[in-house]
């Protein structure tokens, strides 16, 4: 038996009536017409970037001919095949879904509606009640027998929908913003720094036109210790000193590390200190994670301000410190370009797992300008990295919003 009507927590002005429980299958029609129509547009798995609901290509330019379901403009695609991957699709085309897709056409709800609850929690709760553990895939006997609250206005479903989508292009103008400083970045990267076989660089500030300098890397670093507590030894409260983790370095954290803002772990143990006395952290040292499942391996973050306790660096770490003054900013830019980290491809070891060892390091070699011309690079890359984690805080902040839309605007 349905259960009794409820409303939602945010609703539009003009909307009063109390919602009604509907069973899915109601709602909308599973279609199945198979077609192999080699003229429509065909839609895989892949061609979805996961939960935004877009395209990440020009269906224009793959081959035809594949057999799938045939799906009208204003069908809902939802991926099926591991549900929490959040495959899901409105096309104001008509196409073939190939593969693992449900394609749902609504029968007595606004289609545009049908598509935003299918993002919801409570439907996403359902679909990911699945069997199978490799390859789970959702329930259509559970999902299609399920009640949801439904407006029996169709008025205020197309308003709800449409305000989503309002905001879904406003996170998509960001996430263009953002892609494209992402690749601004990489450009700049590899024009920025001398090519295998040159002496400068592709690109250079005016008034800079001395030729680079280049040196072994044990001539420009010394090493540091490094402790091997895990995650397990570390909290996010308190302790008398703070630890850099290769995960962090890896994932988290961008170039240059702000410790000041990066809410560094602390070290629980506070005996594990004073073993470590010599290999302090210094703004200006450097750390390499020297493992990962692939070749990012090798990643290094520069520090730009260190907390007030003591820092040291952690396990699966690589803490470096130079032998003489590099410009803010510039090694942690040129450590993790391709003109450097080329260079440890060949040396790196092992095959689920990734690794670099000192001895690697120490086979390379460090290129440099003078340091006018180091500073001036670190800053204009770090103008850069701001203007991207700008537009990622953005992006954030509307994808908060829209999931927190999607929990109050529905029942």
């Amino acid at each position: 038996m349905a259960e009794q009507a409820k409303v939602p927590a945010i609703r539009f002005a003009g909307f009063t009536d109390p919602w009604e429980q509907r069973k899915f299958s109601n709602l909308t029609d599973r279609v199945s017409m198979q077609s192999s129509d080699p003229d429509l547009p065909q839609v895989e798995y892949e061609d979805i970037v996961s939960g935004e609901g877009t395209l990440n290509k020009d269906l224009r330019d793959k081959e035809g001919g594949k057999t799938g379901i045939k799906f009208y403009a204003g069908d809902v695609l939802y991926g099926k095949l591991r549900p929490y991957l959040m495959n899901w699709l409105y096309p104001q085309f008509n196409g073939v879904a190939v593969g693992d897709f449900w394609v749902l056409r609504a029968t007595e709800c606004d289609s545009s509606f049908l598509y935003r609850l299918v993002q919801t929690d409570s439907f996403q709760r359902l679909a990911n009640v699945s069997s199978g553990s490799k390859m789970p895939r959702a329930d259509w006997n559970l999902i299609s027998q399920s009640f949801f609250a439904v407006p029996a206005d169709y008025a205020e479903q197309r308003v709800i929908a449409k305000s989503l989508a309002e905001l879904d292009d406003l996170i998509t103008l960001h996430q263009r913003k953002y892609d494209k400083l992402v690749i601004f970045k990489k450009s700049m990267l590899e024009k920025m720094f001398p090519k295998d076989g040159e002496s400068v660089p592709e690109i250079r500030f005016a008034g800079f036109t001395d030729p680079w300098e280049q040196r072994k890397f044990g001539d420009c670093f010394e090493f540091l210790k490094s402790n091997t507590l895990s995650r397990a030894g570390l909290n996010g409260e308190n302790g008398t000193a703070r630890n850099v983790h290769y995960g962090d370095i890896l994932i988290k954290f961008g170039d240059c590390l702000d410790g000041e803002r990066s809410d560094l772990p602390f070290i629980t143990d506070d005996t594990v200190l004073p073993k470590y006395a010599g290999s302090i952290l210094r703004e200006g040292d450097v750390i390499f994670a020297d493992t990962a499942e692939d070749e990012t391996a090798g990643k290094c973050v520069e520090l730009r301000k260190l907390p007030k306790e003591p820092t040291i660096s952690g396990l699966h770490t690589i803490p470096a410190r130079p032998r003489f003054p590099f410009g803010t900013g510039y090694l942690g830019h040129y450590l993790n370009s391709d003109a450097y980290h080329r260079q440890l491809l060949p040396l790196m070891q092992g095959i689920k797992v990734i690794s670099v060892s000192k001895a690697a390091l120490q086979d390379t070699q460090v290129r440099f300008p003078g340091l006018s011309e180091q500073s001036a690079i670190g800053a204009a890359l770090n103008e850069i990295d701001s203007l991207i984690t700008l537009h990622q805080r953005k992006l954030e902040l509307l994808q908060n919003i829209k999931k927190s839309l999607l929990d109050k605007m529905f029942v």
